[in-house]
Parts: C-alpha cells; structure tokens; sequence
C-alpha cells in the first residue's frame, strides 16, 4: 500500500507567513552580528531559505529543528557568524562541504555576497533541495549544487586547489575536514569550521593533517553569539601545496586517524604517519 504525497514545493509563494517571533529572533541576532545595515532583499532571501527549508522538512527530513525562531538561531545566525571573518580575508568564492540544508551556504552566499559557490552534499535528497532553493532564492546563476563526495571533487581538475575558502559545519572532525578541504584550496586558502565543545584533541589531530597536506596554521575564534557561547569558528590557513595522494578513501580514513600531535611516531600502528601515507 502507497500513500500519495504532495509534492514539495518548489517556492515560496504557496508557504506560510515567517512568524514575526521568528523574524524578530533574525533582527536582533543581526545586530549582534553587525549585519544591521543588511539590505531588505538579503533579509528576506534568508526567510525564504527557512521557510522552504521548514516545509520540506516535513517530508523528507532535513533538519532536526522544526521551529521558526529556533531554525533562525540554530541555522542562519550561526551560519552568519562566519561573514566577518571571511569578508575580512575578502572571500568571495567558497565551497561547503556536506551542506545538507544549505547551512552555512546559502546564508553566506546572501549575505557576503558570493560572487561564485558550491554546495556540496552526496545525499539525494539534500541535493534536490540545495537545487530547489538556489533557484527559489535567484541564486542560481551565481550558487551551484554538486551532488558528489568531496574526494571526488578533489580528483577533478576543476576544482582542484581551485578555490579561495571552503566552509563546512557538523560534517567531519577537524583533521578529517582538513584531508578532505585542503586538496580543494589554493596555497593561501581557507578552511572555516563551525565547531563547539572542548577542540583540543582534535586540534591536536589536525595539526598533523596539516603538516601532511601542505602545512599552515589553525586559529579559533569565537563565534560571537550570546544564544551559543561555545560556538567556536575555526580557521586553517594552507601554507602549500598539496600532494596528489590526499585525500584518502573513507574507507582508508576509518582504518588510519590521524594520530594526535604528541602521537607521532608511536608503536600503535593506526596512528603511525607512515601508515597514513601509504
């Protein structure tokens, strides 16, 4: 037996109102961000990413937070507490790995604003979303979506130390993040995290991915919002470049972590930088 379903709506016209509760959520964590000068087509570009985010979470399950108010602090304010940092490093270009719901893509492609991005999720249905909403939002010309593993990114030639920035939030741990993000970026490049919680065994860990990959230096900032005081964003700067070999198969990251700092060189085999480099 089959059960018919609606189909999931492919703009905003037909959508529920944003609640004013909500809106004002997004007003004041603006200000705190010093986004208050945002311009009204900015702001409702990111309404309209909620809204459609909302309702087609409904079906197919795309966030775990079903309120208005709490998807504009749990989502677009914490995507936005990245725009400083990289307006201040003048990126304009960034992918974002494993962005799902488009968190912090599409915010951050409104709001910067992008001149060029890539939203990257593997899963179907996250990226028939991502497509959905760049092109609700008219950001399609300038936002584009590819439905691949970032290893797979990496071994194209396109895209391979192409780019400026890659952003990436509840995807990876930080070392794992760092193999599968520096093979896309230029020597000077970007690796911003949104992370929270205790980091410092795996700062430990990414900084022997870093060294292996082409060397460069790690920095957390707070993420700058009263609702989130463990928010943390951290940046890795990439030094150089980085050898063909990287990244590995999932499969080969599960079987060899990268070992803590104080770790290299250790008898355990797993943890042994020579096991990571075959």
């Amino acid at each position: 037996m089959t059960t018919d379903r609606a189909p999931l709506p492919a703009g905003v016209d037909s959508l529920p109102q944003f609640p004013a509760e909500a809106t004002a959520v997004l007003e004041a964590g603006l200000r705190d961000l010093g986004l208050a000068d945002l311009d009204q087509p900015a702001r409702t570009s990111l309404v309209d990413h909620l809204r459609l985010l909302l309702a087609w979470t409904e079906a197919v399950n795309l966030t775990a937070i079903r309120a208005p108010a709490e998807a504009v602090r749990g989502h677009t304010l914490d995507a936005l507490a990245g725009v400083a940092l990289l307006r201040a490093r003048a990126v304009d270009e960034f992918v974002d790995l494993g962005s799902g719901g488009g968190v912090p893509g599409i915010p951050l492609a409104v709001v910067l604003p992008a001149r060029r991005a890539l939203l990257v999720d593997s899963i179907a249905k996250k990226a028939r979303f991502l497509g959905t909403a760049t092109a609700a939002l008219g950001l399609a010309d300038r936002v584009e979506v590819a439905p691949v593993r970032a290893e797979a990114l990496a071994a194209d030639a396109r895209h391979r130390e192409r780019w400026p920035a890659v952003t990436a939030r509840a995807v990876a741990s930080l070392a794992d993040l760092v193999e599968l993000a520096f093979p896309l970026l230029v020597p000077g490049g970007l690796l911003l995290a949104w992370k929270s919680g205790d980091l410092a065994c795996e700062r430990s860990r990414a900084h022997s991915a870093v060294a292996a990959l082409g060397g460069g230096e790690i920095e957390i900032v707070p993420g700058g919002l009263a609702h989130a005081q463990d928010h943390v964003l951290v940046a890795v700067r990439k030094a150089g470049p980085t050898d063909l070999r990287w990244p590995r198969p999932p499969a080969e990251r599960r079987r060899h972590p990268w070992p803590a700092a104080a770790d290299r060189g250790a008898h355990n085999r797993p943890l042994r930088t020579d096991a990571l480099l075959r």
